[in-house]
């Protein structure tokens, strides 16, 4: 059987985007060629189609690339479930790239006609792809086109295509994805997202957030386009606004800032975060020496270090407890996005060094940072990869990354499937997915959906805890 076939109207076509890997075949431009190729395909694994496309959409300029989601004929049309992972793979590589749905016609197209296609949402045309899309017959498939620019063909985008239908081509295959649970948004996530929306119901754009809401770009941006605005200090703020502090918690002198600026305030600090806070706050009320157990420059940890700064001791790694002062009583505390093993190495240094230190009343890494950090082991054992949908400045996200690592079982951290490399994906055939506690639940789908492009997908939960935790919402946006 032939690994896969890539189907090229014209023979420059076709020479253009040959690549070791892969078998081309010239259709001959127009839809009956193409039909009468679709007819007499040699046996295969999965089918791509390339050449050139004119565009509806005059957003799609010539020389760029769209990858098809679906292609319509005349008669069906043909779903593209991998779209996202090739556009992703070809925008790392630096071509320009448009997704969305291909319209095969039987005739070029005049301009007054192209106005009604347009219409429908078709962003380009060609003439040959429907029936060779229809051809794969459920099997794996991929539809890339060229936009043609006046001169009629942009042969060096072309041959660019060669690389990446091979990449897409040796990924293809059935695979066993297990779904690591719990997963995706925990409710302190929820309830700060949650605040950010009742607040833009209650008094109206702009509503300011100060940093991101919480550590995720398909958050924030959805956030954006609603009507909030990010900022990194108030002083970006007009007086009197409406402002809103993030999940991840700020030091008593942000809040002084804003209420010297006149702003109504709406905090939507983790309580597991602000109960740090409070613990920072009773340990150096008492004179200890506050050694924080955390990363440097995280929201987290220079929220709480504001606390009191004079008591209170960043320290990252167990070699940093050396150089804690001696003479004064110790606690010590721990950023809550933290891996559970990681941030116990260092508590065992402090009280290897300060036998009397006292930790705090209870587990300060949060519960939904813990869960996750079990769920994924529980995955990574089976697997040949482990994917974590999260955004790279996300600490929770980070972390499942290494607890997997950690066990021996590589890991890939993404924003979302257009993310996730496709030649990593060349021989895994079992999959851990999981996703850090700030990554949206239909980020996990969008992976799950573009793998079945690549061939069929058995889907296994493994969940380690059921989380029924919720949190109250502040007084100021309750209805």
């Amino acid at each position: 059987m032939t690994r896969l076939v890539v189907c090229a109207a014209r023979f420059a076509e076709a020479r253009d985007v040959a690549h070791p890997g892969l078998r081309v075949l010239r259709t001959g431009a127009g839809l009956a060629r193409a039909r009468a190729v679709a007819g007499c395909l040699p046996d295969f694994d999965a089918l791509a189609v390339a050449g050139f496309a004119e565009a509806l959409d005059p957003r799609l300029e010539p020389g760029s690339v769209l990858v098809a989601t679906e292609v319509r004929g005349a008669h069906e049309t043909v779903s593209c479930p991998s779209a996202e992972l090739l556009a992703g793979l070809l925008r790392r590589t630096g071509v320009p790239v448009h997704r969305g749905p291909l319209l095969t016609v039987d005739r070029r197209v005049s301009p007054a006609a192209r106005e009604a296609l347009a219409r429908t949402g078709a962003l380009a045309f060609d003439t040959e792809s429907a029936p060779l899309a229809a051809a794969a017959a459920g099997r794996p498939s991929a539809v890339v086109r060229v936009i043609a620019g006046p001169e009629g063909e942009s042969p060096r985008t072309l041959r660019a295509l060669g690389p990446v239908l091979a990449k897409w081509g040796a990924a293809v295959g059935p695979r066993r994805v297990l779904l690591a649970g719990p997963r995706s948004f925990c409710a302190g996530v929820e309830r700060a997202i949650e605040i950010v929306e009742r607040a833009l119901d209650l008094h109206g754009p702009p509503v300011y957030v100060r940093k991101q809401i919480v550590h995720n770009v398909h958050v924030v941006d959805d956030l954006r386009r609603r009507g909030a605005v990010f900022v990194d200090e108030l002083d970006e703020v007009p007086a009197g606004s409406v402002v809103i502090f993030s999940a991840h918690g700020v030091a008593p002198a942000v809040r002084a800032e804003a209420d010297r600026a006149g702003h109504r305030v709406v905090d939507a600090t983790c309580p597991l975060v602000a109960k740090v806070h409070a613990e920072t706050r009773r340990f150096a009320a008492r004179g200890d020496l506050v050694a924080l157990i955390g990363h440097a420059g995280h929201e987290e940890t220079e929220g709480t270090l504001g606390e009191a700064p004079g008591s209170t001791v960043l320290v990252e790694t167990p070699e940093d407890v050396a150089a804690l002062p001696a003479g004064r009583p110790v606690a010590y505390l721990m950023q809550t996005t933290l891996a559970a093993d990681e941030a116990g190495e260092i508590a065992t240094a402090i009280t290897r060094r300060f036998p009397d230190a006292q930790g705090p009343a209870t587990d300060d890494i949060c519960y939904a940072t813990t869960n996750r950090q079990r769920a994924v082991t529980a995955v990574a054992g089976d697997a040949d990869l482990v994917v974590v949908v999260g955004s790279a400045n996300s600490s929770n996200s980070r972390r499942l990354v290494e607890v997997a690592e950690r066990g021996g079982t590589p890991a890939v951290l993404v924003d979302g499937p257009a993310d996730l490399p496709l030649e990593r994906l060349d021989g895994t055939r079992v999959i851990g997915l999981t996703a850090g506690a700030s990554a949206p639940h239909d980020m996990i789908d969008g992976v799950v959906d573009c793998l079945r492009g690549l061939g069929p997908v058995q889907v296994e939960e493994r969940t380690v805890a059921v989380e029924t935790t919720e949190f109250t919402l502040p007084k100021e946006i309750r209805p």
